[in-house]
């Protein structure tokens, strides 16, 4: 993760929990007691985010040590401890729930993805997510997809060409639109194109997709399609692909399966900070 990025959103973050300040914990402690505090799971899953509680507690009260005792991308079972936060209990408790939703939202997304790398078992498609992240929280999102094991796919609009139906059928046809984008772009950004059938999927190889995905079709109608598409040409399938029917998708052969529900319906992990 980007370190300023995660502190300009983490002071975002506390600006709307915190205000003007924690009325409850600035009312009943003094600023010289100490306590420590337990992240712990109440879940098994995988942990993601656990560098942002010593950022957060940094910005909060730089006196506050955090003891990291499991990183990212590790497996955690209920009962075990993430991270241990001592200093001052004023601020470990100011900052308890902006750093706890962000640590259980994030590791409920890696949890979800660990989940739909195991089915895939040793298939070599590789899993990978979409756009569809909660604003404002992208970056830390796809980087609780990687510490799942999965892989990003673009960021935004600005950093790959994906040509959808609307485009193509704006340009009337997949060879004009790419035709278009590699005379104004050239050879340095990636072109993807969404295609349904198998007309479509030859027409982009022939107009020299660098991507081809093949939306919402079937298990069968991946694989025939795959056997298609020369072997420079990197292949994805996508829409409609849940935990439920994803093994039967990297039995296709298909290089990418990308799922949206790595990040728009994964469950929160729980997690609970208790002071001791």
């Amino acid at each position: 993760m980007n370190r300023l990025k995660l502190e300009q959103l983490l002071r975002q973050f506390f600006l709307e929990d915190i205000g003007d300040g924690d009325v409850t914990s600035e009312t009943i402690f003094s600023a010289h007691e100490r306590a420590s505090g337990m992240f712990m799971a109440k879940a098994d899953g995988v942990v993601a985010g656990v560098g942002i509680i010593a950022a957060g507690y940094q910005l909060l009260d730089p006196r506050i040590e955090v003891t990291i005792m499991k990183q990212d991308g590790e497996r955690v079972q209920a009962g075990e401890t993430i991270a241990v936060a001592s200093g001052p209990v004023g601020p470990l408790l100011s900052g308890e729930r902006v750093i706890l939703n962000l640590l259980q939202r994030l590791s409920g997304i890696a949890t979800v993805t660990r989940k739909a790398v195991d089915l895939l078992g040793h298939s070599s498609t590789r899993i990978c997510d979409t756009r569809k992240t909660t604003p404002g929280l992208r970056m830390l999102e796809k980087y609780a997809v990687t510490c799942g094991g999965g892989y990003n796919h673009r960021f935004g609009l600005y950093d790959g060409v994906m040509i959808k139906d609307n485009h193509i059928a704006f340009c009337g046809s997949i060879a004009r639109a790419v035709k278009t984008v590699r005379e104004r772009l050239g050879h340095m950004v990636k072109i993807e194109v969404e295609t349904e059938t198998e007309d479509e999927v030859l027409e982009a190889v022939e107009a020299g997709a660098d991507v081809i995905m093949f939306d919402n079709r079937t298990p069968d109608e991946v694989r025939a399609f795959v056997r298609l598409v020369p072997k420079p040409i990197i292949t994805e399938a996508s829409g409609g692909i849940t935990l439920a029917n994803v093994a039967a998708y990297g039995a296709t052969g298909v290089d990418y399966i990308s799922l949206g529900c790595l990040t728009h319906s994964a469950p929160a992990l729980d997690i609970s900070f208790n002071l001791r």
